[in-house]
């Protein structure tokens, strides 16, 4: 007999449509966000070691929901497996356990020791800088811009403080740095700061790394995709942190040269200097600086 809801009989042909609706919905639901999903909700990466983090962010996720699923199904069995089953029954007493005790010693360990190995792993690819690479730009942050030069040729671009750009903030894109970069091409980034700790940071680049007064840091990036991705300082660093902001177009070989041209033209040549730094190099660092830079 079809159950009576709301006045309404439901028969097997309704529910199996509610099913088929449901199921429906949450096809659709899942085919607009299965791209998001797959890469763990991360940006789209733009770089040749974009998939390897998502794959380590991936893995570890499950292995934590993994142990959460037998975290809450080990605690459920008990509450139901030693209940008391009567009001003058008192359940079975354990001072020790030892298959249990040894399981959650031994398990943890290698879990950690796996997520450490695949740490080490990953982190290896993000900062290896073996490679020759085809661009090398000084990335130079200052509070609250960006500075780029292009070392090999000799020319740069100089961002505007963001406290000076307050007022114009409805236009503000077109104010930012702009860093240039050819796409399928490995480009070494060259780290450092002129006055507190920033973060270089470009989102859909899945990496960053700290600026730090007195010293050089590098990492290296193979570009993958062509298009604009937001840059941002990733570091807690003053006033305007939230305004320090960049651009990052990667553009057709072409498009790089032609960019290059113009700073070429507009005078923009040379290299922007250490002049107001508040704090020199360290002696050891000013040798991880590449040729040009060493003046």
């Amino acid at each position: 007999m079809p159950r009576e809801r709301g006045g309404a009989a439901v028969g097997p042909r309704g529910r199996r449509a509610v099913a088929l609706v449901a199921a429906g919905a949450g096809a659709l639901a899942l085919s607009g966000c299965g791209e998001a999903v797959t890469r763990g909700f991360l940006p789209e990466p733009a770089t040749e070691v974009g998939p390897e983090v998502i794959g380590f962010w991936n893995a570890t996720w499950i292995a934590a929901l993994a142990v959460g699923a037998l975290v809450c199904f080990l605690v459920l069995w008990a509450v139901f497996a030693y209940r008391r089953r009567a009001q003058d029954e008192v359940p079975v007493q354990f001072r020790y356990h030892v298959p249990f005790e040894i399981l959650y010693t031994v398990v943890p360990i290698l879990m950690v020791a796996a997520m450490f190995g695949q740490t080490v792993n990953v982190q290896n690819a993000l900062l290896d800088t073996e490679q020759e690479p085809d661009v090398t730009v000084n990335v130079v942050g200052k509070k609250w811009s960006w500075d780029f030069n292009y070392v090999d040729e000799q020319v740069y671009v100089s961002g505007q403080q963001a406290r000076d750009l307050n007022e114009g903030a409805e236009g503000l894109p077109e104010t930012l740095p702009r860093l240039v970069l050819p796409v399928d091409s490995r480009v070494e980034f060259v780290l450092t700061s002129r006055d507190v700790i920033h973060s270089f940071w470009v989102v859909n680049f899945l990496q960053k790394l700290d600026m730090v007064p007195g010293r050089v840091n590098i990492f290296q990036v193979t570009t993958t995709e062509e298009g604009t991705f937001a840059g941002k300082c990733a570091e807690l660093c003053g006033a305007y942190h939230s305004e320090m902001l960049f651009e990052v177009d990667v553009v057709s070989q072409e498009e790089y040269d032609a960019f290059i041209a113009d700073l070429e033209e507009s005078g923009n040549t040379g290299q922007l200097g250490t002049e107001l730094d508040q704090y020199e190099l360290m002696p050891d660092q000013r040798a991880k600086l590449p040729e040009g830079m060493r003046n």
